[in-house]
């Protein structure tokens, strides 16, 4: 069994048991008071939609993006919510049927194994890249699906600046995340992928916000 493999087994494992309570406990993630709804806004924002767009929102979870995003594309828009949990997409499932959405399409599948839609208009994906270890490849392979002017988002946490490990520590959780720095892998793929890519730190260098369109 290779490494890939296990991660990919123990994050299906972990999210199954979370995803029960996952909506009530993503808001104290990271911390209690975290501005993870208004983050979350602005991410939205920043893929510039239309009604009648589609974007595809990466490792959805429980679809806690999908009411932004159905505000951005309308009813006439088409939502593609990816996740790797079977546990996850039913709970996002259920949120789809609560509120009346037809124009959401729920698939589950890697990130990394994921075949993009051609000619999107925004690709969205909140506080899990930084889990994947391949997230660049995620991020290629979305720019080279997107339409003339679509938009890529990412919005997910870091470690801030110079801090001290025992303050960084509770934003990454562990010492592997914080060594690997898989934000820095986020903005390298992203500025070879992408035009006019902008990079904005959030909460004190605690999260960023990255977003690029594709050119002709």
């Amino acid at each position: 069994m290779s490494r890939v493999d296990t991660t990919q087994e123990r994050l299906i494992r972990t999210y199954r048991k979370k995803a029960r309570h996952y909506d009530l406990t993503s808001r104290l993630y990271p911390v209690p008071g975290y501005p993870q709804r208004a983050q979350r806004s602005q991410a939205v924002r920043a893929l510039d939609l239309h009604p009648g767009d589609t974007v595809v929102d990466v490792a959805c979870g429980t679809g806690l993006n999908f009411s932004l995003l159905e505000r951005a594309v309308g009813p006439r828009g088409r939502i593609v919510g990816v996740d790797l949990t079977d546990a996850m997409l039913g709970r996002a499932a259920q949120r789809i049927e609560e509120n009346g959405w037809t124009n959401i399409d729920l698939v589950q599948s890697d990130a990394v194994d994921f075949v993009f839609p051609t000619e999107v208009d925004g690709i969205l994906s909140t506080y899990a890249l930084s889990h994947v270890a391949a997230c660049g490849d995620v991020i290629a392979n979305g720019a080279a699906a997107l339409s003339r002017g679509g938009r890529w988002a990412v919005l997910d946490l870091k470690a801030p600046d110079n801090a001290p490990r025992w303050l960084a520590r509770p934003f990454g959780s562990i010492d592997e995340w914080i060594a690997r720095r898989p934000w820095a892998a986020v903005r390298v793929a992203m500025e070879e992928t992408l035009g006019d890519l902008s990079w904005t730190e959030l909460a004190f260098g605690t999260a960023f916000l990255a977003a690029g369109s594709r050119g002709a």
